[in-house]
């Protein structure tokens, strides 16, 4: 998945780094002692398997020279970057993505004093607990066989600079991204513009699938790296959450149902400031739809292009919904 990952706040373009890092750990720490909320069954993951995709970015005037004189005198090469990430995960006894991600970018400015800001973010590489049978005629989750998730997968984005007494977060977000979910009635698209360009029916009851990202930020970002789980947002909680909202609400657009997604979102996690959101219409074209019984259809693949929608909401947002 990809991110944005410009900055555009120094007057100087001044950063270098390394992406893709991909990297596995075994035998974790156990996130545990999640908040429930009535949407997720997810009360914590065991971290047997946990592995990321870094992407570190880092500035410093002092990189400058490498740039307009040829002087790598201040450079860590981009490898020992790599090298760098390995070894903290082995060092670091947290267990969310983004407590990882304090935890490394911390150490890149405790170890690099010409290194004056660091950038690191990551997206999960999910694994699920594979069925195994538990001698008594039924199934257990086996400890240790994993499927490589192709699903959803977490975000976490952390900035940090120096500050007088260590570390500050200057930006932080989290996510879960590439949610594809596929509802197969009860979804509407009717009222929008109607005019000489116009060639899409209204369509009362459409088969939708989309594919979501949904980033969030919090109010105190210290609770982004999950040091008190109760405060933590894990991202398989936000996904349920989109899929419960999906189930029950009847929709008149995808930008209607992004909005009441947020919503319950912001409702469950009080602790957070603001949500938002990247939707893409992938929604089949019915082939058959008449002749069948009932409400079954025979669809295909839509074409080339497809539409997209970004919304950004926060609390305000809420309590405006709370006083309708």
């Amino acid at each position: 998945m990809e991110h944005d990952n410009a900055d555009t706040t120094d007057r100087r373009l001044v950063n270098y780094g390394k992406e893709k890092i991909v990297l596995y750990r075994t035998y974790g720490t156990p996130l545990e002692g999640v908040r429930t909320i009535p949407e997720s069954s997810f009360s914590g993951r065991s971290n047997v398997v946990f592995g990321m995709e870094v992407r570190v970015q880092v500035w410093g005037e002092e990189f400058l020279p490498s740039f307009t004189e040829a002087n790598n005198s201040k450079v860590v090469a981009t490898d020992s970057m790599k090298n760098f990430v390995h070894h903290q995960l082995g060092e670091y006894d947290g267990a969310t993505v983004e407590g990882f991600l304090h935890f490394v970018g911390a150490a890149f400015l405790d170890t690099y004093p010409q290194m004056e800001k660091v950038r690191v973010s990551a997206d999960e590489m999910p694994f699920d607990e594979r069925p195994v049978p538990d001698g008594d005629g039924g199934f257990e989750p086996s400890d240790l066989v994993f499927r490589v998730s192709d699903n959803e997968a977490g975000f976490g984005d952390i900035t940090l600079r120096r500050g007088t007494d260590g570390p500050v977060i200057e930006a932080h977000k989290s996510g879960v991204t590439d949610v594809e979910l596929v509802k197969v009635k009860d979804n509407s698209f009717t009222g929008y513009v109607q005019d000489e360009y116009t060639t899409l029916p209204e369509r009362e009851n459409r088969t939708l699938y989309i594919n979501l990202d949904i980033y969030w930020m919090y109010t105190e970002t210290e609770e982004a790296l999950g040091e008190d789980p109760e405060r933590y947002v894990p991202a398989e909680q936000v996904r349920d959450i989109a899929q419960v909202v999906f189930h029950e609400l009847d929709a008149n657009s995808i930008q209607d149902l992004v909005y009441q997604i947020g919503l319950r979102v912001l409702e469950r996690f009080p602790q957070l400031e603001t949500v938002t959101f990247e939707s893409r219409n992938k929604t089949w074209i019915g082939v058959r739809t008449d002749d069948l019984e009932g409400d079954a259809k025979v669809l295909r693949e839509p074409p080339r292009p497809t539409g997209f929608q970004q919304f950004s909401m926060d609390r305000g947002d809420l309590e405006e919904g709370e006083s309708r």
